[in-house]
């Protein structure tokens, strides 16, 4: 990927934005526990405040009090363990044995690596009979745990709207270009290995739904107790769920077609040059069309394509071809008519990146200095 095409990936951005905010949590989780209630070893701190930063307020807030669970469990075992048994190797092992034990209890819900890592670094880094240090540790953890909840909560919580939109919107360009090349194929003739290749394409594209539905599953999380304006439409995306389902339509019509094509070749059928002329212009019409998400060059291609049905009986066509051709007329109206609406949508509301932005500005400037203005 370019570097252009970087700023412009509202993934990327995410990742960096969640990045940049963990590291800021364990920073102020570091300096409260250091500077403000003057902690001798507050590394507990900065430890729990990455632990609870996650992708979205939702998961922070709901696994919070887990790995709050998880890591007082993690301290107070190492303390148990190693005033029972003094710092050595067997108390290493045992600290982290019982601690993967603890966390894979049902209420830990899959915290073991949590609490047996808190007693790991607890147990190596000292540990004492005495309460005052036991609660200091406690106390750490407590200050992690708080600035990582509030940092999530208040700096940008993040709303994973550009994912899903972005995952939506590349979907029907690739299909698009699937149905142009089953048109250019079946123009210059097709293959068994040409026909494979379009069935796995449209294996790739149902892993693309399949991605599409999980990032929309969490853009709908992210709005889940966030406090932005923009988080309420995200709560419950009927229109994405809709497209998502009817490109998961467009998708099994096209692998439909394709294994049509393919059927046909292992019969050794052999098409009228007429309609498999024609009907590769309607899919390479349809294929354009899909990519370019406009409305009308869909509707005229439905239109054409009804028209062709419509003269199919006078054509002359040989009898015993009438399956195939009417499967695949069949599969192309499904696709066009599952796409109009996606494409009616399109482009779908993508809030810019404000770093992308900033870049446009800048190269704006540029042109303005080079031309004098």
């Amino acid at each position: 990927m370019s570097e252009r095409a970087r700023l412009r990936d509202p993934i990327f951005w995410n990742d960096v934005t969640q990045l940049a905010k963990t590291a800021v949590a364990a920073t102020l989780a570091w300096v409260l526990a250091a500077d403000t209630f003057g902690l001798e070893q507050p590394f507990l701190a900065p430890w729990a405040a990455i632990l609870v930063v996650h992708g979205t307020v939702y998961k922070t807030v709901s696994q919070g009090t887990r790995q709050v669970a998880a890591t007082v469990a993690g301290v107070l075992l190492a303390s148990a363990v190693g005033n029972l048994l003094g710092l050595s190797v067997t108390t290493v092992a045992l600290a982290v044995l019982l601690g993967l034990v603890v966390g894979a209890l049902p209420w830990f819900d899959g915290q073991e690596t949590t609490v047996a890592a808190t007693a790991l670094v607890v147990v190596a880094t000292g540990f004492s009979d005495d309460d005052t240090v036991l609660l200091a540790r406690l106390l750490d953890t407590a200050i992690g745990i708080g600035v990582g909840i509030a940092v999530n909560l208040v700096v940008w919580p993040p709303l994973r709207r550009r994912t899903a939109v972005r995952a939506i919107d590349r979907i029907d360009d690739r299909l698009g270009e699937l149905v142009c090349e089953m048109g250019h194929g079946l123009r210059d003739g097709v293959s068994p290995d040409l026909v494979e290749e379009w069935v796995q394409r449209t294996r790739d594209l149902d892993e693309l739904i399949d991605e599409a539905w999980a990032l929309v599953r969490q853009a709908v999380e992210s709005a889940r107790l966030n406090p932005r304006r923009s988080a309420r439409q995200l709560r419950d995306p009927q229109d994405w769920y809709e497209l998502l389902q009817r490109l998961e339509q467009a998708v099994a019509e096209s692998r439909s077609l394709a294994r049509t094509f393919g059927h046909s070749l292992a019969a050794g059928r052999t098409w009228d040059d007429a309609f498999r002329e024609c009907f590769a212009d309607l899919l390479t019409e349809a294929g354009d069309a899909i990519v370019d998400a406009e409305v009308d060059p869909l509707l005229r291609a439905r239109a054409r394509l009804d028209e062709v049905i419509s003269s199919l009986h006078a054509e002359g066509l040989r009898l015993e071809l009438w399956p195939e051709y009417g499967g695949v007329l069949t599969n192309l109206r499904n696709v066009m008519a599952a796409m109009d609406e996606v494409a009616r949508v399109n482009p779908l509301g993508e809030p810019p990146v404000p770093v992308a932005a900033l870049v446009r500005r800048r190269a704006q400037l540029r042109r303005e200095v080079a031309r004098g203005e």
